[in-house]
């Protein structure tokens, strides 16, 4: 029986079990044992935001096998959703959530109809100048964005349950469990994506495209719902982002934003499904502490990707996944 190469680096499912057990006791645990290591819980919600953008992400790049560098767009629009759905709309976290994935979802699925048959070095460039349209229009549109101050403003509201009221506005520790539950249920909602028969479908685009085709799969619809998707769960984050900060500018819909994603999704491994949560925390923590120390910071976090990729081309969970495979 002949072993296929993407086989040979598929991890056993026992231990995809266990990594997914470890990464959750990590994550439950994190007010517990974070201050010890001289962290803050507001770190800790910044992973979460920016490892659910990079995961989403990596749902066209690792399990579609399509790049784009501009999803910072659809990022920032979700941002910006959020935050002027709390300024101008209504005092709910849940309305604003909602809004922001409208926004940037709707806006990746209209602009994938554009670019769906598009390949490599063209459909990339297409959505880095998609971003760069949508960051101009938010730094230009002073009177609704508020240019390049940002947008200001609002804060997030507590949530009514009817039984009772969780205090997300003022109590860290409470808004970094809601992040959490946000987070389980995005990543499920992945995980459950990727296993259904749409997933595999998607698998099979990335290692061969063309015998896909010929089997007869609509590679195009397949592209735009997989990208649509990846726009939608991205558009999440960026609400969340905004939740977290009380604040949305434009900086979070420019090119640079897609491209430490991109960092984040390769470093952890875009192979492994928590890959690029690994890839968003090790970004995070070294950007904390590097640019604590020097404004140079992005030349240090470079230096690191450089010596992830010559070293762990796999990334770095991807890498140990791909021994235990073996």
């Amino acid at each position: 029986m002949s072993v296929t190469t993407a086989d040979a680096v598929r991890p056993l499912p026992g231990r995809r079990w266990l990594t997914a057990a470890i990464v959750w006791a990590l994550l439950l645990s994190v007010p517990a044992w974070l201050p010890m290591l001289g962290g803050y819980t507001a770190l800790a919600a910044r992973v979460l935001v920016l490892g659910l953008a990079a995961m989403s992400f990596n749902l066209l790049l690792g399990f579609t096998g399509v790049m784009s560098f501009g999803h910072a767009a659809y990022f920032g629009l979700g941002a910006y959703g959020a935050g002027l759905t709390l300024k101008y709309l209504a005092a709910s976290t849940p309305l604003a959530m909602l809004m922001g994935v409208l926004l940037g979802g709707v806006a990746g699925t209209l602009f994938g109809l554009l670019i769906v048959r598009r390949r490599g070095v063209y459909f990339a460039m297409v959505t880095v100048a998609f971003g760069q349209i949508a960051f101009y229009i938010a730094y230009s549109w002073n009177d609704l964005t508020g240019g390049y101050d940002g947008l200001r403003g609002f804060t997030r509201a507590p949530l009514d349950l009817g039984f009772a009221t969780i205090d997300i506005a003022n109590n860290d520790i409470a808004f970094y469990y809601f992040l959490l539950a946000v987070f389980a249920v995005a990543t499920g909602l992945q995980g459950l994506l990727l296993a259904s028969p749409f997933g595999r479908t998607l698998l099979a685009i990335r290692e061969n495209e063309r015998r896909a085709r010929f089997l007869g799969i609509p590679i195009e619809r397949h592209i735009w719902m997989s990208f649509s998707i990846s726009c939608a769960f991205t558009a999440l984050a960026g609400a969340l982002y905004a939740l977290l900060n009380n604040f949305a500018d434009p900086m979070g819909l420019h090119y640079t934003l897609s491209g430490e994603i991109v960092i984040m999704a390769v470093m952890g491994g875009m192979r492994a499904f928590w890959g690029p949560l690994v890839g968003a925390t090790l970004f995070v923590v070294a950007q904390d502490y590097i640019s604590s120390i020097t404004v140079n910071w992005m030349s240090f976090v470079g230096l690191i990707f450089v010596l992830v990729v010559l070293f762990f081309p796999r990334g770095l969970l991807g890498m140990l996944q791909g021994r235990g495979g073996r």
